[in-house]
């Protein structure tokens, strides 16, 4: 079968399309892949900088949607069965072999594309906003990246619940795009944004910032919050990790919390399938993961190219063909 390899830890420029064996599925689901979902994960672990670190030579990629083709007996999953599936690595393939456990139904008003997408950023975001941050209706959450697929999975899920969603975006002409997915207000992120943000919310501040930038955001992030306000940190993807003075926390009745997904489910597999009927119902209510750029799968590394230059708004996948 043909896979994208990461033959050295360098980044896209160390993946290669390669022929290599099909996986080995002894007690494991058998997957004929149709859509890889595009991650930022998947971009860490090419340079060997996720918590994850497989040596080369590996086949990257962390979600994925297709056709079961074998699957243990007793499982609960047939063949023919149209499922996605979180795998960690694996699947930039045409076929992957995951365990049960990972592996969930698509339901029928979902495309591969679509479903492919709801894995990894909207299954972190749901994890999140009800979970870590006990999000409620009527609060008002700031997204930070806000144009990637974290960010816009935070402002449609934050709609979703019933939140007031302010944007903050680096790059010009997101404003539109962001609105149609639930924002409320869209805040450039340059000097003065958090007095924007401050401004908008009457001076108050926000109950709820997300921020999977990090970096020189974070400072103003924490500023941004109202009084028992709770910022959920979902990753760097602006490189450095900050640091944060806890006197600020006290004093100001603030909380900040992590949201690291895929650790959590490795100890809470049970959570797996809780966060996937709760987006179910989310979709059932029109809901739909938004796929903005599509690549064959011998393009994978300018996929992650693009991701990697902040190109790509919203999800990216990779089809096969």
């Amino acid at each position: 079968m043909r896979a994208v390899v990461v033959t050295e830890l360098s980044g896209p420029a160390g993946m290669a399309v390669l022929d290599v064996p099909e996986p080995a599925a002894d007690g494991l689901v058998l997957i004929d892949v149709e859509t890889s979902g595009v991650c930022f994960p998947d971009l860490l672990i090419s340079y060997g900088k996720y918590q994850l670190r497989p040596e080369p030579p590996f086949v990257p990629g962390a979600e994925v949607a297709g056709v079961v083709v074998s699957a243990p007996a007793g499982s609960g999953i047939e063949p023919g069965q149209r499922v996605l599936a979180a795998c960690q690595v694996g699947g930039y393939a045409e076929m992957v072999a995951v365990p049960p456990g990972y592996v969930l139904p698509i339901p029928p008003i979902l495309g591969f594309e679509e479903a492919a997408s709801l894995i990894v950023n909207y299954q972190t975001m749901e994890f999140a906003l009800e979970r870590r941050a006990r999000l409620r209706s009527g609060e008002t959450v700031v997204v930070l990246g806000a144009a990637g697929g974290v960010g816009t999975a935070a402002i449609q899920l934050a709609a979703a619940h019933g939140a007031r969603v302010i944007a903050v975006v680096r790059r010009d002409g997101a404003g539109d795009f962001l609105r149609e997915l639930g924002a409320g207000e869209v805040v450039r992120l340059a000097d003065g944004w958090g007095d924007r943000v401050r401004e908008l919310t009457g001076g108050r501040g926000a109950q709820i910032v997300v921020d999977p930038v990090g970096g020189d955001a974070f400072d103003e992030a924490v500023r941004v919050l109202a009084p028992e306000g709770r910022l959920v940190v979902i990753g760097f993807a602006g490189g450095a990790i900050p640091t944060v003075k806890v006197n600020r926390v006290l004093f100001r009745n603030i909380s900040i919390v992590g949201a690291a997904w895929g650790e959590f489910i490795r100890t809470e597999p049970h959570a797996l399938e809780e966060v996937h009927a709760a987006l179910i119902r989310h979709v059932e209510r029109g809901l739909r993961p938004v796929v903005t750029s599509r690549y064959p799968l011998d393009r994978a590394a300018d996929a992650l190219r693009d991701l990697e230059a902040g190109r790509v708004l919203g999800k990216t996948v990779l089809v096969q063909g």
